[in-house]
């Protein structure tokens, strides 16, 4: 890697290690009822909306009580937005004049955004209207994302509380995530987009003069719009002349600031944030980036500053950065290493002085190498899924990166509350083992880790698996789900198996070669989208309830610190080993097989 691809990466990582503290304390505050500036301007706006509500903001919850609200609330989002999608040709601001959606795209859209994935099986700039993308996605943008933090907030509780039967009330944690931190963050960030050239409009589409016309060929269809064929059944081919381009507008930075900072993922482009109306400049790319993992890596300090001990905070933030750069390491490596099958037939991989050599293949000239590996990494570390490069192009090691962090629950830094909450699961696990080894009941923050919290703690490490798999398994048995790849042998299993991976992690992102807007695909990756996310959240829940109740343990020689170097080396043993038990074998069917082709290859 040259200089400067580490002065890049530094700066990364100094920049969000920075804003870690004070924004962590901010929100520490803020979940806890405390003056923090905002929360006192706008209190007349917070009590308003729980008089209009009808919610009783002194009343907690047991998180039966809890999940019950949640699970419903998420519903009725749902069936909001499919409705929005399914008739947003009868409604106003549709400037395209687009139609209805099909059900199954709608369906899998609504799963996919309240579920904090952004899956995208449609092109959002040909599709949607500007009222379903600003009412629809956009709000549940919001949403999704405050119902994530209002879940890792219940936990953290019942860590903190002791002979507790209650662990907070969901409607106050959803409104002051909202109020309070997504929506000031989310304003910032959307004015500092649109200084760099991002869209921001609500006019109608424009049409420009190209500068030299372009001919091309495409396949002639008949007035039912079916393709004509010749005698032999080819498709017959019919030259045309554009002078014209058509460029698609909208309220894009709005949508582009929430995407990235609820880690949510889905672009107002088909293209994402590797299209230049969403992701112009080098600075806009930095700012994208620094957006995905700063409410994650945050969360870690606000942890700290609710049980009473930030050194668990740290070494919880300490954890995920060596997790996350180990992973950007074999990334960055991979792609700059190229194609050696090009290297072979002597094709020059350099792509400018500052670029040395490597994979250029599906990657934006004005980010290069070092930031497309970077902003693919941080995606998939967090539960984001936006992307400024093709991941499809990357090489397979490169591409293993993206879909192996997925598949370890994204715990670096891991989706808007969902990471953190991934983690402490990982912690509860990790404890437990240390227990067994040293024949000690054992103990996290205090609290007796007895066979219900392990069971539940079990059931957020099994479910995913079951549906990555499982899915996966379905899709190259039935003839419906291999006529979608695109691809033969070793990568078209990868394309289906990110597939999967990328619905039940609740990503968002794809190898784009497999076509998944079709009954089959919409239809499976939304039991994914959703069991993904809420065949999760209950058993979160019911851990944060089981340890509300518990009384608190003090400190005795035996008790296993969990602030330390070795706790966090403990912890990264943990993720990687349950995650390679599980998913290693698929990944040799995919990517591990792909690099032996390649490097193999005369």
């Amino acid at each position: 890697m040259t200089a400067n691809g580490i002065l890049q990466i530094a700066v990364f990582m100094a920049s969000l290690w920075a804003l870690t503290k004070p924004l962590g304390r901010y929100m520490a505050r803020i979940y806890q009822g405390e003056s923090a500036g905002l929360n006192r301007w706008l209190a007349p706006v917070e009590r308003a909306i729980y008089r209009l509500a009808g919610v009783a903001p002194e009343r907690e919850m047991r998180w039966t009580e809890y999940t019950v609200a949640l699970v419903l609330f998420n519903f009725l989002g749902t069936v909001v937005l499919y409705g929005l999608q399914r008739l947003q040709g009868f409604l106003p601001l549709n400037p395209q004049g687009f139609g209805a959606v099909s059900p199954d795209s709608s369906l899998n859209t609504a799963i996919s955004f309240v579920t904090n994935t952004n899956w995208q099986g449609y092109g959002g700039e040909t599709t949607m209207s500007y009222l379903t993308q600003m009412a629809g996605l956009t709000v549940q943008n919001f949403l999704s994302a405050a119902t994530g933090m209002a879940v890792l907030v219940a936990l953290i509780r019942g860590f903190a509380r002791h002979n507790a039967n209650s662990v907070g009330n969901f409607w106050v944690d959803l409104t002051r995530g909202t109020l309070y931190i997504l929506l000031p963050l989310s304003s910032l960030l959307a004015l500092l987009l649109v200084s760099q050239g991002v869209v921001q409009s609500l006019a109608p589409y424009r049409t420009v003069p190209l500068l030299e016309p372009v001919s091309y060929e495409q396949p002639k269809l008949d007035d039912a719009g079916n393709p004509v064929k010749d005698a032999a059944g080819n498709p017959v081919l019919e030259s045309l002349t554009s002078k014209e381009q058509t460029l698609a507008m909208g309220p894009v930075a709005s949508q582009e600031a929430i995407k990235e900072l609820g880690t949510n993922g889905g672009g107002f482009f088909n293209a994402n944030s590797a299209h230049p109306f969403e992701n112009p400049t080098p600075l806009s790319n930095f700012l994208e980036m620094l957006a995905i993992f700063l409410i994650p890596a945050a969360l870690t300090y606000t942890f700290g500053c609710l049980v009473g001990d930030t050194r668990q905070g740290w070494a919880l933030f300490a954890a995920m950065t060596l997790l996350f750069l180990g992973f950007l390491a074999v990334a960055e490596y991979a792609e700059q290493a190229g194609n050696p099958a090009f290297a072979a037939l002597g094709v020059d991989q350099t792509a400018s002085s500052l670029q040395p050599g490597g994979n250029m293949e599906g990657k934006e000239t004005r980010f290069g190498i070092v930031n497309s590996a970077l902003f693919a990494t941080v995606t998939t570390g967090a539960s984001c899924g936006a992307v400024n490069s093709m991941h499809d192009s990357f090489t397979p090691l490169g591409g293993l990166v993206p879909m192996a962090l997925i598949q370890l629950g994204e715990v670096v830094f891991g989706g808007v509350g969902s990471g953190l909450y991934g983690m402490l699961v990982y912690a509860v696990i990790g404890v437990f083992v240390a227990g067994l080894m040293i024949g000690r009941t054992p103990e996290y923050l205090g609290k007796k880790i007895e066979s219900f919290d392990v069971k539940m703690a079990s059931l957020v490490i099994l479910i995913p698996p079951l549906l990555i798999l499982g899915g996966t398994a379905l899709a190259v048995m039935l003839g419906v789900g291999r006529s979608s790849l695109f691809n033969p042998g070793a990568h078209g299993f990868s394309e289906a198996l990110y597939a999967f991976t990328s619905a039940t992690g609740n990503n968002g992102s794809a190898f784009a070669g497999l076509s998944a807007n079709t009954p089959f695909y919409n239809t499976a990756l939304s039991v994914a989208l959703w069991g993904g996310r809420f065949f999760l959240i209950v058993p979160v829940l019911a851990l944060a309830g089981s340890l509300a109740a518990k009384k608190r343990l003090p400190v005795g020689p035996g008790t296993l610190p969990t602030h330390t170097p070795l706790f966090v080396a403990l912890l990264i043993g943990t993720v990687i080993l349950v995650g390679a038990l599980t998913f290693v074998p698929a990944l040799a069917l995919g990517p591990v097989v792909e690099h032996l082709q390649m490097v193999s290859a005369p």
